[in-house]
């Protein structure tokens, strides 16, 4: 993760030894050499994730010329990303950023112990029917009462459940029954967004009560509403909540839609949100930043 980004940048180089600095910790070295056991731990794949989304970012400012204050209508990003936006247009420090993402991480890994909790895809259904399949799985068959909440509504037909694994296992079993194409279960270390991760949104409040706020120079369409923040006591919130809430991704893209944007530009590792993008609304141009050559061809467009 970033390595031919820093190798290609001295900016990116120095971001991801900002990251370093504020945890005392070689994460840019995890980032390069693994192990990926270590790596895929929470509390090391979110604060490695943001490093190199903002890298990017840093990186396109300064061989662009450009300001993502002035460039971008909105920005958001999909849960821990949320963090790296908010980062990207000034309101979160990036020593703050990096560790509020530690301790979330870890906080989120402690909720549950491992194997009480899952998550899992439902593929070819909508919210509304999302929802229905986890009202009902949520009931055992003793009578009691599990947890199994949607946690990302990623696209038409892709929403992601969470909760107990055996409330899952049964989300998998009622989808097939309402009409899910697939349901497939997620190689996750935790059940986020859900009610199970209570205990890490308390952590995460003091955390955050105890961190400086700004009001972002572009305003961030937030996870939880999928609605245009700018207050900085509100973003605090809202981030607290965000721990167990829904991931309104698709809405929060239609928001945008809904603001004339007809272009995202996804920064950073992976591909996954820009095409989610094209899934929402195919007239939406979903375009993924986080290479050395991708950087150079997206610059070309400025």
């Amino acid at each position: 993760m970033g390595v031919e980004l820093a190798a290609a940048f001295p900016i990116a180089r120095y971001t991801l030894q900002e990251v370093d600095d504020a945890l005392s910790q070689h994460l840019a070295k995890l980032m390069a050499e693994g192990p990926e056991s270590d790596l895929m731990l929470t509390e090391n794949a979110q604060p490695a994730l943001m490093a190199v989304s903002l890298a990017v970012v840093r990186v396109i400012e300064k061989e662009g010329n450009v300001a993502l204050g002035t460039a971008a209508k909105f920005v958001a990003g999909h849960s821990l990303g949320e963090y790296s936006a908010l980062c990207a247009v000034g309101a979160l420090a990036l020593g703050d950023t990096a560790r509020l993402l530690k301790k979330r991480g870890r906080a989120m890994q402690e909720a549950v112990p491992v194997g009480v909790g899952a998550m899992a895809a439902l593929l070819g259904v909508d919210l509304d029917v999302a929802k229905e399949i986890a009202a009902a799985a949520a009931k055992a068959p003793d009578g009691t009462v599990e947890v199994c909440d949607p946690a990302n509504d990623n696209a038409p037909g892709q929403v992601v459940v969470s909760g107990h694994a055996t409330a899952i296992d049964r989300a998998i079993e009622i989808g097939k029954e309402k009409g899910a194409r697939r349901s497939i279960r997620l190689p996750v270390s935790a059940p986020f967004h859900c009610a199970l991760m209570k205990p890490a949104a308390d952590v995460m409040e003091e955390a955050l009560a105890a961190t400086a706020v700004m009001p972002p120079s572009v305003p961030l369409i937030a996870n939880v509403t999928a609605q245009v923040v700018g207050d900085p006591s509100t973003i605090r919130k809202l981030l607290v909540q965000q721990v167990t809430a829904l991931v309104r991704w698709r809405e929060s893209i239609l928001a945008m839609k809904a603001e004339d944007v007809d272009t995202v530009v996804e920064l950073g590792s992976g591909k996954v949100l820009s095409g989610l993008c094209k899934r929402i609304d195919p007239a939406i141009t979903g375009i993924s930043v986080g290479t050395p050559a991708e950087v150079e061809n997206f610059l070309k467009t400025l």
